[in-house]
């Protein structure tokens, strides 16, 4: 009996005594925390997509109350999150651009060709690590959804072998530009009205090879333009969303139709 009580008595004390180190331990190593990480994190969307460069909410938060980053970081944050998140910090929120994914290409199975049969893994990173060139033109969509599985927000599908945005649930996260290893996905303003959707840096008569709705670089858009807002290099046509005020003559005069609205 005696045995028991003291064997007791000395768990009791060691008990004790780790809990009295814990303590020590944890005053000693305290980092405080400025409470407005935790409001500002409050009206973050906590969807961790990494959209804003951060490695999720809690760090982007923590960034915004150091002042490292803007209070409109976030991609996903709607402009009343914003303005909350900017009323927290002291500052003012500004203007909130939102910006949507766009994928340039076209080339659906009716106006392109395969050009193997590929039977390996059905992802577009795969696919390209393969070395083969699937479809005709070596620009274009794979079609293996490698930028679905990215998007936390089922904003991206493909459709007749390419990949097509819903611009409505877009976030403009850029987690399927990332990881497409064609590099055909561009983050432009969700209020830009136009865009070329292809990526092909051939000459026309290639292009015209491979691609029922290739650019073929002939500067026609370019030259309707009165604002400046199209610009061909490297044979492709470019829009400048800032400067475009969709009145549509580009589009109008294609000759392949690959501009088209977003």
């Amino acid at each position: 009996m005696q045995g028991i009580m003291v064997a007791t008595l000395v768990v009791g004390m060691v008990g004790l005594l780790i809990g009295a180190a814990l303590v020590a331990t944890g005053k000693k190593f305290y980092v405080e925390v400025d409470e407005r990480e935790a409001a500002v994190r409050a009206h973050l969307p906590g969807n961790n997509c990494g959209g804003c460069g951060y490695a999720g909410c809690d760090a982007v938060a923590a960034a915004i109350v150091r002042g490292e980053a803007g209070t409109n970081v976030c991609p996903v944050c709607s402009s009343q999150a914003v303005e909350e998140i900017s009323a927290i910090m002291g500052v003012d929120a500004g203007e909130t651009l939102r910006r949507v994914a766009l994928v340039k290409c076209a080339g659906t199975c009716d106006k392109t060709s395969p050009k193997c049969n590929y039977t390996g893994i059905r992802d577009c990173r795969a696919a390209v690590l393969s070395g083969l060139s699937i479809w005709e033109c070596d620009y274009g969509c794979l079609g293996f959804g490698s930028c679905v599985a990215a998007c936390a927000f089922d904003a991206i599908h493909v459709e007749d072998g390419v990949a097509v945005v819903d611009p409505e649930k877009c976030t403009g996260c850029g987690r399927c530009a990332a990881v497409c290893p064609k590099n055909l996905i561009e983050l432009v303003r969700a209020d830009q009205k136009l865009a070329v959707r292809c990526s092909s840096r051939d000459r026309g008569p290639e292009v015209k090879k491979v691609c029922r709705t290739g650019c073929l670089g002939c500067r026609l858009c370019e030259k309707q333009c009165e604002h400046g807002a199209v610009k061909v290099e490297n044979n492709l046509a470019h829009i400048d969303g800032e400067a475009c005020t969709g009145c549509g003559k580009c589009m109008e005069k294609c000759p392949v139709k690959v501009i088209s609205g977003i």
